[in-house]
C-alpha cells in the first residue's frame, strides 16, 4: 500500500508585503471620547512625547492639530507601526489592541468633538529596514533615553520639564541601588504603567531587542556606579 505524505509549508510574508486596509474614520460618542481621554492621561504613553491641547511632552510633533497635517491612514499606521511608516523614527511601537488603536486614531481626528476629518494623502510606502537601530548601549541611551532622562542620566533631559512626573535620575546611586536589574529591564521593556510608575514612560519591548535592553540596563549601572539591592544580585 502506497503512503502519501503531505507537507505543509508556511511562508511568512516580509514586513510591508501587504498594504493595510485603509483606515475609515467614524464619529465617536461622548463616552468613547472620554474613554480615549482617560487612556491618554492615565495608561498610554503617547503624551510622554507628544503635546495635546497644551499638555504633554515636546519630543514628537503636536497632536493637537495633527488631523490638519496628516491623513487618517497616516495617523493609524503611525500608531500601529511607527518604524514601518517612518523609518528612523525614535517613536517606539506600543502594543495595543486594534480596538484601542482605532479609538485613539479617531480621537486624534476629532479632539474637539467635531466630525472626523484629516488631511488628504496616505502614509508613505516604505520597506521596513532590516535593522535601523544601533546596538551600542551609549548610542541607544542617547537616542531613546536622553530626551527625558538627560545625557548624563540626571533626569534632566529637555523633555523632562514638560512631564508631570520627573524622569528617573539614572545617575543617582541612592535611587538606582534600590532597583534590581530585572526591574530596570521590565520598565524599559514594558513601560512605566505596567510597573506602577508614570505611564508617560513608553515601552520599548516591541522596538528594541532583549539584548539591546540588557545593554541599556548595564549602561544605567555605569551611570550610577552602583549595583541593584543585595537580594537581587547573583553574588549575594
Amino acid at each position: 500500500m502506497a503512503l502519501c505524505a503531505a507537507v505543509l509549508v508556511v511562508v511568512t510574508p516580509a514586513p510591508g508585503a501587504f498594504a493595510a486596509a485603509p483606515f475609515k474614520p467614524r464619529q465617536l460618542s461622548a463616552f468613547e471620547r472620554r474613554k480615549a481621554e482617560l487612556l491618554l492621561d492615565a495608561k498610554l504613553p503617547c503624551l510622554g512625547c507628544h503635546e495635546l491641547n497644551g499638555s504633554g511632552g515636546r519630543i514628537g510633533p503636536s497632536l493637537t492639530d495633527v488631523r490638519t497635517r496628516r491623513s487618517a491612514d497616516y495617523i493609524s499606521t503611525m500608531i500601529s507601526d511607527p518604524e514601518g511608516t517612518v523609518p528612523g523614527t525614535i517613536m517606539p511601537r506600543v502594543r495595543m489592541t486594534g480596538r484601542t488603536r482605532e479609538l485613539i486614531a479617531n480621537y486624534l481626528l476629532q479632539p474637539d468633538g467635531a466630525p472626523p476629518r484629516a488631511a488628504a494623502g496616505g502614509p508613505p510606502v516604505r520597506p521596513r529596514p532590516a535593522s535601523s537601530v544601533s546596538s551600542d548601549a551609549a548610542s541607544l541611551y542617547a537616542r531613546f533615553c536622553a530626551p527625558c532622562h538627560g545625557a548624563g542620566g540626571g533626569g534632566d533631559g529637555f523633555n523632562a520639564s514638560a512631564l508631570p512626573v520627573r524622569p528617573a535620575a539614572h545617575s543617582s546611586k541612592t535611587s538606582m541601588s534600590t532597583r534590581s536589574d530585572d526591574a530596570l529591564f521590565d520598565t524599559i521593556f514594558s513601560g512605566g504603567y505596567i510597573m506602577s510608575r508614570s505611564n508617560f514612560m513608553p515601552p520599548f519591548g516591541a522596538t528594541l531587542t532583549r539584548d539591546q535592553i540588557r545593554g541599556l540596563v548595564k549602561y544605567i549601572r555605569s551611570l550610577c556606579g552602583c549595583d541593584g539591592p543585595a537580594w537581587s544580585r547573583d553574588d549575594r
